[in-house]
């Protein structure tokens, strides 16, 4: 256990084996090693343990001037030594948190090509359509991948079209997976598909390292991904694929596409989903209000939006709903108003959550529309959800309409990075008088009102997807249910707040989350096998499965790579 997938025919010495992320130990290496590799004058004489190497990390990362230079820090380290890098963001990981991933990976995709460094992941554009497999091979390390994440770059968290820079993603969301679900990270693959960009400045910019080209139309876009996800599934059958960052219009339909054709989901649709509705039924527990009670405002209609209301449908009808009555619980709201059959440019998505005119003519003003404060008012929601993007959406009337109704209003302002927050967590503890919980995309720090300390959830999809990942991996699973998903919301709801210090939030701190991760991993496991979605498995071999797939951090000699 621990020890990096690589191919036990290859011995790497000297150089080669300095430049391999995945086998490195640096200062590490013990003078036999340094003999037996021919790694003796390319190094300094001196042997550290791990230990003392983190000092030096710790030092070099404090000396780091603002969060890009230590983002930038740390994925330099990352590419040079995986287990000192994961030993790093292991021991911390709630401090290194926004610097590896958001808010911090944001702004390194917008300077993804003027902080380029050296490779790192897999580079697929139109030119590569017809020859896919030999770029698979010319990447992976040993015969396959576990876990690969891939974007196209358009939606890169709340700032658009990125184009090639969303690469900061997959590699971001790998370390996680790593960090915290214990994937090991040789086998694992970021992936950018690299279709063009609509981004003017990128497109101008003489240090894009992208392809200078508008984005494909629908038919080449399309012939791009199919021959990407024909060929990972060739060469890596047992993988898991996770869609990342896709725009609305296509995420939903790649999801459909392919998604029975290999093991593959959208975090952004169904991992945010599963996240924030544990986060609900947990904002529903502290209020005392049965969760089957629920109403629910979300303002936000895309694939994100939806998402969250089929898994809180699919959670109210396991509360004992039927499926049109949970359905009936979800109000969305999106640019132009309240969703209602009268409104143009509705997707067929959308369909489940569209109320009929004759039910909200009453609210709409003369252009037809139902504004989110006349939602708010007449549904008096116990949760309202932000997944635009568009800061200050919840305004002051808008809340303190929702607290007016609901004694402890669940307030979620999803969006991040932190200036596309919906509202900021004090403005709602204020207008709340301390009554509100709160939860967002990326870290806030509690929130000090009169004599009381109000912990901000930070409403992450960390909670799920490494867990996931490593579940499915775990006991090979042939695709993702909403059963799974269902089992790893329950599993993170059943996380064990340990320290009564840490005030009280609507999921558990972060300082637990490796415990969630194993949890959600067996629960994950369990419920494969239980669907018939795995080969069959008695519960003892699903939980020592779950456990062997655990890599962690730490250098072993060389005989044992």
């Amino acid at each position: 256990m621990g020890v990096p997938s690589v191919d036990p025919d290859e011995m790497l010495t000297g150089r080669r084996l300095l430049s391999n992320r995945y086998r490195n130990k640096g200062t590490a290496f013990s003078t036999d090693e340094r003999h037996q590799l021919g790694l003796h004058g390319l190094l300094p004489p001196v042997v550290e343990g791990l230990e003392v190497q983190l000092q030096r990390v710790r030092t070099e990362f404090a000396a780091a001037h603002g969060d890009l230079a230590r983002h930038i820090f740390l994925r330099a380290l990352q590419e040079s030594n995986s287990v000192l890098f994961y030993r790093f963001l292991v021991e911390d990981v709630e401090e290194l948190l926004p610097i590896v991933y958001t808010p911090t990976v944001g702004l390194a995709c917008q300077e993804w090509s003027r902080t380029y460094r050296r490779e790192h992941g897999l580079y697929v554009s139109w030119a590569d359509r017809e020859r896919i497999p030999e770029l698979l091979d010319n990447v992976l390390i040993g015969d396959e991948v576990d876990v690969v994440v891939v974007t196209d770059g358009e939606r890169v968290l709340g700032l658009g079209d990125l184009g090639v820079g969303g690469m900061g993603i997959p590699i971001g969301k790998l370390a996680l997976y790593t960090a915290v679900g214990g994937v090991d990270p040789a086998r694992t693959l970021p992936v950018v598909l690299d279709v063009g960009t609509e981004n003017e400045a990128l497109l101008s910019d003489p240090l894009y390292l992208g392809w200078r080209h508008r984005r494909l139309e629908q038919d080449e876009y399309d012939e791009l991904v199919d021959a990407f996800v024909v060929a990972l599934r060739r060469r890596c059958p047992g993988v898991l694929l996770q869609w990342e960052d896709f725009a609305q219009h296509n995420a939903n339909r790649l999801l459909a596409r392919h998604r029975h054709h290999i093991c593959s989901f959208n975090d952004d649709i169904q991992g945010t989903a599963a996240v924030v509705v544990a986060a609900v039924v947990g904002g529903m527990h502290l209020c005392g209000a049965p969760f089957s009670d629920l109403r629910l405002v979300i303002v936000g209609a895309g694939s994100a939006g939806i998402g969250i209301a089929r898994q809180a449908t699919s959670a109210l009808v396991a509360a004992g709903l039927s499926v049109e009555e949970a359905a009936g619980r979800c109000w969305l709201v999106d640019r132009d108003g309240l969703l209602h059959d009268r409104l143009e440019g509705l997707h067929e998505f959308q369909a489940d959550y569209v109320r009929p005119w004759s039910d909200v003519a009453r609210l709409a003003d003369e252009d037809g529309q139902v504004s989110l404060l006349a939602v708010v008012s007449d549904v008096e929601p116990h949760a309202l959800i932000g997944v635009t993007g568009q800061p200050g959406l919840f305004t002051e009337e808008v809340i303190r309409a929702q607290a007016a109704a609901v004694r402890r209003p669940i307030v979620l302002p999803l969006s991040n990075p932190t200036p596309r927050a919906e509202a900021i967590p004090s403005d709602v503890l204020v207008w709340t008088d301390g009554l509100a919980f709160v939860g967002t995309g990326s870290p806030f720090p509690p929130v000090r009102v009169g004599s009381h300390s109000h912990a901000i959830t930070q409403v992450n999809n960390l909670y799920l997807f490494p867990g996931l990942g490593r579940g499915v991996i775990a006991v090979r699973a042939g695709q993702i249910s909403e059963g799974m998903l269902s089992a790893a919301a329950t599993a993170i709801g059943s996380a064990i707040v340990r320290d009564s210090s840490v005030p009280r939030g609507l999921l558990p701190p972060l300082s637990q989350i490796g415990e969630v991760a194993d949890l959600v991993a067996l629960a994950v496991a369990r419920q494969a096998v239980a669907e018939g979605l795995a080969p069959p498995l008695d519960d003892d071999e699903i939980v020592e499965a779950v456990r062997r797939k655990k890599w962690t951090p730490e250098y072993h000699p060389v005989s044992d790579g």
